[in-house]
């Protein structure tokens, strides 16, 4: 667990009590040592968190200094809800792990009346993880990170109809359409923005270079193009 997540889960954890919680209670919730508790706390009191007591006593939050509850409307929250459950269904692991975790601290800072609120959403999207499911998140995974890198991506992609065709492309951005996923990106080949959907690449690799981002190619500029183009189609 990142320190900077147990900070975060030790203030919650003295939110609203009326009594001493234990740094043993702390260490066994935490998974960590008694020693880690104690330094963590340590830190957040030299920070200025207002936290009372000492090794062997317990902690508490000085009364009257309760940090207030994140202020979430019932819906607010169900869409939260339902954003993360579709995220964890079809994104890769890097993200839907990200959605996940900020989901758990959502909810650790919750009124608890919002928090079973939360558990009670009727939208739901099933994981089904077969070896073909999970090759595939690993794939988003892989384009997600070229993305962010801004690294030059070689495909061998098939169209519609079977027919491959080598790319060199820059990637600029990943579109989800209810089902179907497909990669933005500026195509040196044609010169000019297209779309390819992940599950076509039947071969994928990073070339080792890093592209820049000029006007008239970039994500702005590929957006901007593709809302010409839908809006020319209705």
């Amino acid at each position: 667990m990142r320190r900077a997540d147990r900070l975060f889960l030790i203030i919650n954890a003295l939110r609203g009590r009326r009594t001493a919680l234990q740094a043993r209670q702390l260490a066994e919730t935490l998974g960590v040592s008694l020693r880690t508790v104690y330094r963590d706390v340590a830190d957040l009191q030299l920070s200025g968190v207002p936290i009372e007591g000492e090794a062997g006593v317990g902690y508490v939050l000085r009364k009257g200094s309760d940090i207030p509850p994140l202020m979430f409307t019932a819906d607010e929250l169900e869409s939260l809800v339902v954003g993360t459950r579709f995220v964890r269904a079809f994104a890769g692991e890097k993200l839907a792990a990200g959605a996940q975790a900020a989901l758990v601290k959502i909810e650790a800072v919750l009124p608890p009346e919002l928090r079973e609120r939360s558990s009670r959403t009727r939208i739901y999207a099933p994981i089904w993880r077969d070896e073909e499911s999970t090759a595939f998140a690993a794939r988003i995974d892989q384009l997600h990170a070229s993305i962010e890198t801004q690294r030059v991506l070689r495909l061998i992609y098939k169209d519609e109809v079977g027919r491959e065709s080598e790319r060199q492309v820059e990637p600029l951005c990943l579109a989800f359409w209810g089902g179907k996923w497909t990669l933005g990106t500026w195509c040196r080949l044609r010169g000019d923005f297209r779309n390819f959907r992940p599950d076509r690449i039947a071969r994928l690799e990073e070339t080792g270079e890093v592209f820049e981002s000029p006007t008239g190619r970039n994500l702005e500029a590929y957006l901007q193009a593709m809302r010409g183009y839908y809006s020319g189609l209705e």
